[in-house]
Formats: C-alpha cells, structure tokens, sequence
C-alpha cells in the first residue's frame, strides 16, 4: 500500500480551475456522456417517474413507497455482474465483452418500456411491478458494463472527468426521463410517454455500436492469485473435468475480486471504506422516492413539476456535475465527498422549509429543487470517482457493481418504507429525519482520512 501523501484522483493542471476544464475535450467524454445519458434514462421511469403515474392514477403512497423495492436490482447487481466480466456473449460477442452486454441490456430496457405503455395501474399494479422489475434487471446490467467500460477507458487522474461526464448524461436523461415524460403523460397519456422513452434507447445503442471496446491489462498480483486457484483446482485430479472447469471460473470470477480488495487494502481499512460507501447517500435515496408524491400533495400539477421541479432543477444539476469533476480534480477526494454531504444535508433542510409553508409556492419550489440537484451533482460525482479509484482492472464490473451496491443498498431498504415515515409523522419532520442520514458518512469519513494507509488507487490503469 503507498504511503505517500494524500493526493487527488487528479493532478493539477498549470491554470488552476481553467486548466483542469481541458480534459473534458477529449472525445471519450463525448462518448461517456452519451452512455450516462443512455444509463440515466431508465431510472427515472422506474424510480420518479413511475411514482407520479401511479400516485396519479389512485394509488396508495404506502404502495408506491414499497413498489420502489423493485429497484433493489441495482443494488444486487454485484451477484451477476461476475458473468458480465467474464462470460462471452454468443454472436454479438465479438463486438468485445463491455459493449455485447450493454447491447443485449438495451435490448431489455426498450421491451420493458414498451411492455409498461401497455399497462393500466388501476387494475395492472402486480402486471406493472413485475415489468418494473424486468426494467430494473435490464438497467442495473447494462450499468454493470458501462461502469466497467467508463473505468477501463481512462487513466485514474481522469476517473474525475469521466464521472462528471457520466454524471452529466446521467441528468440530462433524468431531464427526460422526468421533465420531458411528465409533460407528454400530460399532453398525450402515459402510454404515449412511457414508448417515447422506449425511442430513446436507441441512443444508447448507436452509441455503444462506435464506441471502442476498452483494452484490459490485468495487474501481476491478479494474474498470481488466479493462477494459484487453477493450481489448487489442478491437484484435485479425483474431481470431473468438468467440476474443475467451472470450480476455476466461479472462483476466478467471484472469489478473487473480494480476495484482491482486501489483499490491496486491508480487512479493517476495507470494511471501513464498505461502511463509508454504505452510508454516503442514505439521504438521496431515502427522500428521493417521496419527491413526486410531495410535489403533488402539495398541489402543483404535472406540468408545474416538469417546468420547475424537473427542468430548472436538472440544469442546476449540471452545474453541480461540473464543479464536482473541477472539486476531486483540485480538492481531491476526501474535501469533496465532504462537501457534496453538507450541500445534500443544507438541501434537505430547504425541504423541510417549504413542506412546514404548507403553501405552493413556485419561487420556493425553484429554489429548493435547484439547490438539491446543484447538492446531488457535487455529491454523485465526488462518490463515483473515489470508488472508481478503488477497482482492480482484472475486476472492474464486479468490483464496482460490489462498491456502487453497498451504497444503494441501506439507503433502498429505507427508501420502501419512507411512503409509511410520511404518513406518521408528516413531510417537515420527514426531510429533518432525511438531513440526519448523511451524518453518519460524515463521522465515517472523518475516520478514514485519519488512517495513513487510505490510498485508494487503481491497479494497472489504462494510459
């Protein structure tokens, strides 16, 4: 492990702020941008979206609140994303291992989508989960593959950049996914929304058909333990060949990338850095799901929502995106991730501001959502990178999918149950409740940048 000094995902450029602006030139950010947008887009539709229609249509909150379990697939992602980093695709394989997948998960968005324009929620709710369900699964896949290829196509000092353009494609298909989808639900149903969004896959798929396949150069360290477990296999002669092959390839493929993470750092600094991740954005989960619902029960319409809630807010969030790439780029990791917590928990206070109003006001509606998705910006894109820095290149879909599941998972859990929090005590003691959950991230992190060994950086990086 090194011990040489704290430094940033990267390096300081002659030029200060204006300097570190050049590595958003390159093309692959370009590239990157068009597949956080195509990552982006179903989220929404699962998440926000999907709330709005249902909350629309008569459903409960509490319901609702617990429909958005289905979204738990981008938190188990880690248990399929060893066949993602390893197992070939047969036919659209030879378009390389990071872009057949992200195809064949494209290919699962669209019909899931198209599938839900079919799908009435007063008497399909059940019919409606286990399509949203399907969405997720095909979602949280073609994420797995993205991520890996994000990670693989850029050197560390430029994971920064790279998450703030992923970030940045991220929002703008949130922007569409919520702003441009509530205004078509608006205008012309919710069929005609939800095949809309179906179109919009194809961005997705043009883009991965021009993109590179990233090359992977897999660190001496991996290549050793590996070998070592088809040694051990090897001396087994009493077993099948069979049993041995698949015996080599689950070990290979789900054993080694935990034993590689904590060959590198440690039990007692890796469980930590699991707790921090775990922690991180309890707050963004746990009142995202009651964002819609709260819009509405106060009384804005859908089209009220897109305009203020949705479209100014999501430009908001662009600028935040942006200063979160410059923030890792010039603060460096830890100054960061602090930064984008107190922004997240300012931001939640606001809410609870203009819940206690009790008032529809667009003024104070503008202000709190630009404030939260300015936070959200900073917030996501300091975290992405830091675990982007963490990731072995011989494990990078599933030792990303591990890292990006433990920060989904405690914050899903309590987002189920947030729909019954709202009923109980009201919306202003809700977004306090919400405030408090970065808190323990905060303590978490103050731990780790006290420890001398935490100096996460990727092994065998790509130049």
């Amino acid at each position: 492990m090194s011990s040489e000094p704290e430094a940033p995902v990267a390096p300081r450029r002659a030029g200060g702020w204006l300097g570190a602006l050049q590595v958003y030139g390159q093309p692959r950010m370009l590239s990157m941008l068009a597949l956080g947008f195509s990552s982006g887009l179903p989220f929404m539709l699962i998440y926000s979206t999907l709330s709005a229609w249902l909350r629309q249509s008569g459903i409960e909150r509490a319901t609702i609140g617990m429909l958005s379990w289905v979204s738990l697939a981008y938190t188990l992602k880690f248990l399929w994303a060893p066949v993602v980093d390893r197992l070939r695709l047969p036919g659209i394989g030879r378009l390389g291992q990071r872009r057949s997948w992200m195809l064949l998960a494209q290919a699962g968005i669209a019909g899931a989508l198209i599938a839900l324009s079919a799908s009435d929620p007063r008497t399909q709710v059940g019919h409606m989960a286990w399509l949203a369900l399907l969405l997720a699964f095909a979602a949280a896949t073609q994420d797995v593959a993205i991520d890996a290829w994000r990670i693989e196509s850029a050197p560390v000092r430029e994971q920064g950049a790279m998450a703030a353009a992923y970030q940045l494609g991220y929002r703008l298909a949130i922007l569409v996914g919520s702003f441009g989808a509530l205004w078509i639900a608006a205008d012309l149903g919710w069929a005609s929304c939800y095949s809309s969004m179906a179109a919009l896959v194809g961005v997705g798929v043009v883009t991965t058909l021009l993109v590179r396949e990233p090359k992977r150069i897999a660190p001496l360290t991996s290549v050793l333990t590996e070998q070592r477990v088809v040694d051990w296999l090897a001396r087994r002669a009493h077993w099948p060949d069979s049993l041995r092959q698949a015996g080599a390839w689950f070990l290979g493929a789900v054993l080694c990338p935990v034993l590689d993470f904590f060959a590198r750092y440690g039990a007692s600094l890796g469980l930590l850095i699991f707790a921090f991740i775990g922690t991180y954005r309890l707050t963004d989960y746990t009142m995202g799901a009651m964002a819609n619902p709260f819009y509405l029960d106060l009384g804005f319409t859908l089209k009220q929502i897109a305009v203020v809630a949705k479209f100014y807010g999501t430009l908001l969030s662009v600028v935040g995106i942006l200063v979160g790439g410059l923030a890792v780029a010039r603060l460096g990791r830890t100054r960061s991730l602090v930064l984008g917590s107190a922004l997240v928990i300012i931001s939640n206070l606001s809410f609870g501001i203009l819940a206690a109003r009790g008032q529809p006001s667009l003024a104070g509606l503008a202000t709190v959502i630009s404030l939260d998705n300015f936070a959200q910006g900073v917030h996501g894109t300091a975290l992405i990178a830091f675990m982007s820095s963490l990731t072995s290149v011989s494990y990078t879909a599933t030792q990303y999918a591990v890292l990006s599941s433990l920060y989904a998972l405690p914050g899903k859990l309590l987002m189920g149950t947030s729909g019954m929090v709202v009923d109980h005590i009201g919306y202003p003691p809700f977004f306090l409740y919400t405030a408090a959950l970065s808190i323990p991230a905060l303590v978490l992190l103050y731990w780790l940048s006290r420890r001398a060994d935490f100096q996460p950086l990727r092994a065998a990086a790509p130049t």
